[in-house]
């Protein structure tokens, strides 16, 4: 007994090590967001600073136009995080669901996407767009996001709604409900868990996205995201070190709040999805 105590105090005291090792650069981003450029340039890895320097966060906020940069972030990924959800759910459910002719072809075809690079995709997303004439919008950003098959979640949704009773289906139908009746009302708030790992992941992706952004918002810097929005700190002779970790701790907030606050439907949407 009380060797098998030693052994898990050895092995707590290592996974504890592993994990302070895992966060510290974001420890020390936090810390360097709070430092002037001369000292985050010179201080290495040290994390407290001589002098807390709040005005980075001042001055990332309003200077650097972040406040901006923000509320576009939070506009677009909100969007394409309700647009992914309810795509992904209606294929899921389709697909788990529905025994149509060349049902498991789709599902291959689907699959295989997963393997198309973006970069490829983008030309003809930034046609579509212009043809729409969504050019330089949030709109088009949201669609240009949004776009794609998201393969991933819709596997989850088609798992999770593969192993629902059918009598669910069979009662809804004798009340008179159709198909789309039947998914929102029934099947998908029974898909809780899939929809929170969908959303955090998407949230995610959405927020931290750089690329895409960048693309369609080149004419309209007023429109750029947060990613983006990081640019605002490289001048043509020198870089504001320290706003821009002041600029990156900001942007990480969201996602951390998100993450917490959904995280116990994460994990028990994953291992649902994986026993089924």
């Amino acid at each position: 007994m009380l060797k098998k105590n030693a052994l898990n105090l050895v092995l707590h005291v290592l996974l504890l090590g592993f994990g302070l090792v895992w966060i510290y650069p974001f420890i020390w981003m936090v810390f360097s967001s709070l430092k002037t450029n001369t000292e985050f340039i010179n201080s290495g890895i040290s994390l407290v600073p001589e002098t807390w320097q709040f005005a980075n966060y001042v001055r990332a906020w309003n200077e650097a136009q972040f406040s901006t940069y923000f509320f576009n972030s939070v506009i677009i990924t909100v969007s394409t995080v309700v647009i992914v959800v309810l795509l992904c759910g209606l294929t899921g459910y389709a697909l788990g669901r529905v025994n149509f002719p060349g049902r498991t072809f789709v599902v291959v075809a689907i699959t295989a996407t997963m393997f198309i690079p973006k970069g490829y995709t983008i030309i003809p997303i930034y046609h579509i767009i212009k043809e729409l004439g969504l050019l330089n919008s949030l709109a088009g950003v949201i669609l240009a996001e949004s776009s794609g098959a998201h393969v991933l979640f819709i596997l989850l949704f088609m798992s999770y709604f593969n192993k629902i009773p059918k009598e669910l289906e069979e009662s809804s139908e004798i009340d008179g409900a159709g198909f789309i009746r039947t998914f929102v009302q029934i099947m998908l708030p029974l898909s809780k868990p899939i929809i929170a790992t969908t959303a955090i992941m998407q949230f995610i992706w959405t927020w931290n996205s750089f690329f895409t952004p960048l693309v369609f918002t080149l004419s309209k810097p007023e429109l750029r995201t947060l990613a983006v929005g990081m640019y605002s700190f490289v001048g043509e002779y020198s870089i504001d070190w320290s706003g821009m970790a002041a600029a990156a701790s900001i942007s990480l907030v969201p996602v951390m709040v998100v993450f917490l606050v959904f995280q116990r439907f994460f994990i028990e949407g994953i291992s649902g999805s994986v026993k089924g």
